[in-house]
């Protein structure tokens, strides 16, 4: 291996340890590490990592220059099909993301965006009112972040794979409460072990859990019991053609299902973890959403409780808990955004330097160092402030500044370019449909006010959503 610097190279570290360079750090704690290397050599450098040379860009003025590149010079698939197939066992024929992607947006967007959004509704209603009627009255206790993950990945399983076939009772619902409830704590057990499968750490029993989970979940998720299920939506559908035209078996069928089921729940429900919890700790904040929320209630033509569907006009006219969902998700949305460098390349920087990348190489964005950490951007940036993204007008704040420059890209919680989350609006209005609920139906309290916010769970940087290596417990009960 040559570990030698080539003129127009950014600046290169390769630790101490031969081959593995800073591989054990950078896995325990990636945040710290690329704080530390960034305070010794700027915002771009390069670091040894397991064999692999990894270039760390950490200016959000140059970010543009990276994720619109082509993939001729910077490849965006080769990542993401490594852990598809590391993580998921999932291998496609032909699979190309920028074709699939294409063909599933329009089933995001638009019309088909307004049935999730009210098919969301409705689930979430179903999950969680049905869940806390069913347990009886009164004051009930559980972890925020398990009350969080479980009522939206469940209610978000119901929306797009479909619930029990009609006639819709009562006994139906029980029905979909009872098999979500089985899809959550099935997939949650994958959840947990999920860094350790990416970077191949799994012990022995480790490996005979995973097994056994991902066995139970191909099962629940087969095309075979999904083809019973009513009110599936255009997305589901649109997925199992794309598959069935890349002549794909029904057994790879199943784990390109259980691989979507993270993609597009796995996010949804530590961020309305971190929010509620933002809110709960902060009374100010929570008073500021409850009065947004409250005229908003008293102008509707029905009560809550009657309330099938929640507008588009309401989730639309909330800039109070649009910010707070935004700072929320500054604060604890930390994936990477990877390329694979395909030809040797210049990478121009906003600032007018230009560093030279080597093919072979990895590039490496972290947007929650920079922009969304960042002192130079944000005063205090640890710090949760509810109106942070919010004008003295009370309309969204969009103007950022760092070094006199506005930046386009102040906040990256949904990754960026080629690879922007796609779901993003459906996800944005299931996230505000879940606290709506949850604060116009439920008191809601932590079990003891003075609680500590948990530290972070380390090894899940890179991954999308934090989650807590802790979880915070509450009581919450219906109004009455």
């Amino acid at each position: 291996m040559m570990d030698l610097r080539r003129p127009g190279e950014p600046p290169l570290d390769v630790g101490s340890i031969p081959w593995l360079g800073y591989a054990l750090e950078f896995g325990k704690d990636a945040a710290s590490f690329l704080t530390r290397m960034k305070e010794k050599h700027g915002d771009i450098f390069t670091v040894l990592v397991g064999g692999r040379y990894v270039t760390v860009l950490l200016d959000p003025h140059s970010y543009d220059s990276v994720v619109w590149e082509p993939r001729t010079k910077l490849d965006f698939h080769a990542y993401a099909v490594f852990l598809m197939e590391r993580i998921f066992d999932v291998q496609l024929p032909h699979y190309n993301p920028g074709d699939e992607k294409s063909k599933m947006k329009p089933t995001l967007l638009h019309r088909e965006l307004q049935l999730l959004t009210e098919a969301m509704y409705t689930n979430l209603r179903t999950v969680l009112l049905g869940d806390t009627m069913e347990t009886g009255s009164g004051w009930h206790e559980m972890g925020l972040f398990d009350f969080s993950y479980s009522f939206l990945l469940r209610a978000g399983y119901l929306t797009l794979y479909g619930v029990e076939t009609p006639p819709w009772t009562q006994e139906s619902q029980a029905q979909d409460r009872v098999h979500s409830a089985d899809v959550f704590h099935t997939f949650r057990q994958l959840d947990l072990l999920l860094p350790k499968l990416a970077r191949g750490s799994l012990s022995v029993g480790d490996k005979d859990r995973v097994c056994r989970v991902k066995g139970r979940l191909w099962k629940l998720l087969s095309p075979a019991r999904l083809a019973t299920r009513a009110h599936r939506s255009k997305w589901l559908e649109s997925y199992l053609q794309h598959l069935e035209e890349m002549g794909v078996s029904e057994q790879m069928q199943a784990r390109a299902l259980v691989l979507q089921l993270w993609a597009t729940q796995g996010n949804m429900g530590p961020a309305a973890f971190w929010l509620l919890l933002f809110l709960l700790k902060n009374p100010e904040a929570l008073a500021a959403v409850r009065g947004e929320l409250e005229p908003i209630l008293s102008r509707a033509e029905q009560p809550i409780s009657q309330m099938t569907t929640l507008p588009q006009k309401v989730l639309d006219s909330t800039p109070v808990l649009d910010s707070v969902l935004s700072e929320s998700l500054r604060l604890t949305a930390a994936p990477f955004i990877t390329r694979e460098v395909v030809a040797d390349l210049a990478l121009p920087m906003a600032d007018g330097r230009e560093f030279t990348l080597r093919r072979g190489d990895r590039l490496l964005l972290f947007p929650f160092l920079s922009p969304q950490k960042d002192p130079a951007i944000y005063t205090d940036p640890e710090v949760f402030k509810y109106n942070r993204f919010l004008n003295p007008d009370g309309l969204e704040k969009r103007d950022f500044y760092k070094d006199g420059k506005r930046l386009k890209n102040y906040s990256l919680p949904w990754g960026a370019g080629h690879n922007q989350c796609l779901g993003r609006a459906y996800a944005v209005s299931s996230i505000k449909q879940f606290v709506f609920l949850v604060l116009a139906h439920f008191d809601l309290e932590l079990s003891s006010p003075d609680v500590e916010m948990p530290e972070f769970d380390l090894s899940r940087y890179g991954f999308g959503l934090m989650q807590p290596e802790r979880d915070v417990s509450i009581r919450y009960r219906l109004r009455a």
